[in-house]
């Protein structure tokens, strides 16, 4: 999952985007409202981390935009504003979560995970496909009740393609989610993904739609 940023504080900035990167996300840091914006206006992310108080552009009304533009992703507001009136205006403008800091950075990650669960009609915490289940929480993959060993990107495509079981993902929708700006992956990157997973889980679990993308079926 690749997920935007948006704080001004370099020392909690940096924390963060370490912290998320170590839990499995793909992670893009800004620090300020406008190119956070920019960023939303011109790019696909799966979630938004917010802060209120930004330079250049606020924190709300960057929510503004992102929701006028009609874009869904969850976005959880991350600020040291405390007040009620503060969390009523920024859950009331669309935000989906508001927690005030300092955060516990496993809360946080566990608030990301619910709140994705959320947004893809999903309440059970385990994805289930046949004899396959993956646990995002403790990042435990197991195939017929047996451990299997994947590395994080391994783990975070299967993820991805699970929550998205029946759909056909295109290779851009894939390596936006899968991989932040820092992170500029090989050509083929993606399909030594692919041939890994389908060494370790099966061949006929991940579907290639030539020219299209790629799915697990439901």
């Amino acid at each position: 999952m690749r997920i935007l940023l948006v704080e001004d504080d370099p020392e909690l900035g940096d924390g963060l985007t370490v912290g998320l990167r170590q839990a499995g996300f793909a992670v893009d840091w800004l620090r300020d409202g406008q190119a956070a914006d920019q960023a939303l206006h011109s790019e696909i992310f799966d979630f938004v981390v917010l802060d209120l108080g930004l330079p250049r552009l606020s924190g709300m009304e960057v929510l503004n935009r992102a929701r006028s533009r009609g874009q869904t992703m969850p976005i959880l507001i991350l600020t040291a504003r405390d007040a009620t009136g503060d969390k009523v205006s920024g859950l009331d403008a669309g935000a989906d979560d508001y927690l005030v800091k300092p955060i516990d950075l496993d809360e946080l990650t566990a608030r990301i995970r619910a709140l994705t669960r959320r947004s893809a009609g999903r309440a059970a915490p385990l994805l289930l496909h046949g004899d396959l289940a993956i646990d995002p929480a403790a990042h435990v993959v197991t195939l017929s009740g047996q451990a299997v060993e994947l590395s994080s990107r391994e783990f975070s495509l299967l993820q991805l393609l699970l929550e998205n079981a029946g759909r056909v993902l295109t290779r851009t929708q894939l390596e936006q989610s899968l991989y932040g700006w820092r992170d500029e992956p090989d050509s083929n990157a993606l399909e030594v993904h692919i041939h890994h997973l389908r060494k370790k889980l099966g061949s006929d679990l991940i579907r290639t739609l030539r020219g299209v993308g790629y799915t697990i079926p439901k």
